[in-house]
């Protein structure tokens, strides 16, 4: 199953009700808040309950310090008693990642970059740039580039056959069917070729194969060039002029990073707030503290060496924005219905 491909599938039906990729990723992300809302608030709930049962977690670790089996026995005793799961607020985290991946391994995907990677949004100017890229000329018949740079296929090329038709053909393995033969020197031609194997084709077929269309992307770039490939034996091969280009910064990147971390930080302050009223042991608390400080800091950090497309951080930062709203909601709905219970309570006690 190709999850890109789902995943850009329902991209581009989000952006074709939205008008835009970047609304579509908004969009997307607040379907998936929604979903996880139950998580949410069995999260803030397990945040809550934890703190109110810090210290006598801490009487036990102290109780059996000397005995870690013992004590290990004694806190799975007392977790089940008081039907506690400490691993119960990583659930929400651990169902992001999956998100992540498949957002980031879509819109660095060559399909997203014919398709849409152009996209703007708001002061974004492309919705596939990471904070430092180098560009080229799409379309002038040559590639911008650096040493290290790769390119891919499409998802289908134009295939010419030796009885004068053409078809249709899928490429398997697009990122990593079209290969560079010997070195990349930028300014030099570079030699391209892209084997038989990788058409999707009968044998048959494959021996009637002439020579093979196709839009060629340079994958730290982003250019396109429509590029005819020529049959040599096993292989259909080309060679494109090259020229130098220059590193560029995005701003619009930086500034989309820093947001991110900005919205990191306050929703990681507020998720510290759930249950503060509870009696929580300093140390514990300090360490929180700590880490709610520093891991905005640290993956921020992360983030401007990291190559994070544009709309994987929209996505983030939208995230953080939603739990922010969330986190207040739930918070209010916890203690709504820890007054009804205590309501309840009282008039049984009363009665």
């Amino acid at each position: 199953m190709d999850f890109t491909a789902i995943t850009l599938e329902m991209l581009k039906g989000l952006a074709d009700f939205a008008g835009n990729y970047g609304f579509a990723i908004i969009l997307l992300t607040i379907i998936i808040r929604v979903a996880m809302w139950p998580l949410s608030v069995s999260q803030q709930k397990s945040m809550k309950k934890m703190q109110t049962l810090s210290p006598k977690m801490k009487e036990i670790q102290n109780r059996y310090k000397n005995d870690p089996q013992v004590m290990q026995k004694k806190m799975m005793e007392f977790y089940k008693e008081h039907q506690f799961n400490p691993f119960g607020g990583c659930f929400p985290l651990l169902i992001q990642m999956p998100v992540f991946i498949l957002l980031y391994g879509a819109l660095m995907s060559p399909q997203f970059i014919q398709e849409a990677g152009n996209s703007s949004f708001l002061f974004i100017n492309r919705l596939d740039s990471t904070i430092k890229s180098h560009a080229g000329v799409v379309k002038d018949g040559q590639f911008g580039v650096d040493v290290a740079d790769t390119f891919s296929a499409p998802k289908e090329a134009k295939v010419f056959l030796k009885n004068g038709k053409t078809t249709e053909t899928k490429i398997n393995n697009p990122q990593k069917a079209i290969q560079i033969q010997g070195e990349l020197i930028p300014g030099k031609p570079v030699d391209l070729k892209i084997s038989l194997d990788s058409l999707n084709m009968s044998f048959d077929e494959l021996e009637k194969v002439e020579k093979a269309e196709m839009p060629v992307i340079n994958n730290s770039t982003k250019e396109v060039e429509e590029i005819t490939f020529n049959r040599k034996d096993s292989i259909l091969y080309v060679q494109v002029p090259t020229v130098q280009v220059k590193t560029v910064f995005h701003y619009d990147v930086l500034v989309l990073v820093l947001l991110f971390g900005i919205t990191m930080y306050l929703s990681q302050k507020i998720l510290m707030a759930t249950g503060q009223q509870a009696a929580a042991d300093p140390s514990q608390q300090a360490m929180q503290q700590s880490m709610a400080n520093i891991m905005p800091i640290m993956i921020t950090a992360m983030f401007v060496f990291f190559p994070v497309p544009a709309g994987v951080l929209l996505y983030m930062v939208t995230s953080n924005v939603i739990q922010v709203v969330q986190t207040f909601l739930i918070n209010k709905q916890i203690d709504l219905e820890e007054q009804i219970q205590s309501k309840k309570a009282e008039t049984v006690k009363n009665k």
